[in-house]
């Protein structure tokens, strides 16, 4: 069966029974955002991301940033950014962000299966910041889509502990429910909504909550979590 920590559909089994590691998760992932990057036009590479003051570009130059550093490149870049998360990003995405669109896709090709920081945690690094990212793309671009279980599960569970995410902070009294997939998480007033809104609420993101319902909801509106 797929490796997941909520449920997982027959859709994420395929038709071979192929067992997916984390890392196997973040591979298929940033797949399905290179074939979304290579089908975007000049302008929607130019378009705002969730990411505050990002556009579209400054995200992909930021998912990519941390895979070609070594241990001690990597100790350099936090330490570039006095060991804080938003200054350390802030380094990397100077680093990168000068890159045209043809190299950073060519930059992810060559990445696929993630390195260096990203590779962490058998994959759940990389596969946890490229599905947030994934989608602080595709939402203000309107461009849906199905995210399989094993990979959005993986992603929540991932997200709630990650100490740069901190995602239980923001949901830490109540019940998280997906309405779409089989996972929950929690104690309190009941949150339902789909899986990838749950995921985007743990991460921070703004204009999320409208898709989500239950008596927890007013707990997470009073906080300001999104």
């Amino acid at each position: 069966m797929v490796v997941c920590d909520g449920g997982c559909s027959r859709q994420d089994l395929g038709t071979t029974m192929h067992v997916m590691s984390t890392m196997d998760l973040a591979r298929a992932e940033r797949e399905d955002l290179l074939a979304l990057l290579e089908s975007l036009s000049p302008q929607q590479w130019q378009h705002p991301s969730l990411c505050r003051g990002w556009r579209v570009h400054d995200v992909v130059a930021h998912v990519l940033s941390y895979d070609e550093l070594s241990p001690l490149g990597l100790l350099r870049r936090f330490a570039a950014g006095r060991f804080t998360t938003d200054r350390t990003n802030a380094v990397g995405l100077a680093a990168y962000r000068d890159r045209s669109p043809e190299e950073l896709v060519d930059l992810l090709r060559a990445h696929l299966t993630p390195s260096g920081l990203p590779a962490g945690l058998g994959g759940r690094i990389g596969l946890t910041d490229a599905l947030i990212h994934h989608q602080d793309i595709r939402r203000p671009l309107g461009l849906p889509r199905h995210i399989p279980a094993g990979r959005v599960t993986t992603a929540l569970q991932t997200a709630l502990f990650a100490p740069v995410v901190r995602g239980i902070l923001r949901v830490w009294d109540v019940r998280l429910i997906a309405t779409d997939v089989d996972w929950s998480f929690g104690r309190g007033p009941e949150v339902r909504g789909p899986a990838e809104s749950l995921l985007m609420t743990v991460a921070g993101r703004r204009g999320v909550l409208g898709q989500l319902s239950g008596p927890g909801l007013t707990r997470l509106t009073r906080r300001g979590t999104t």
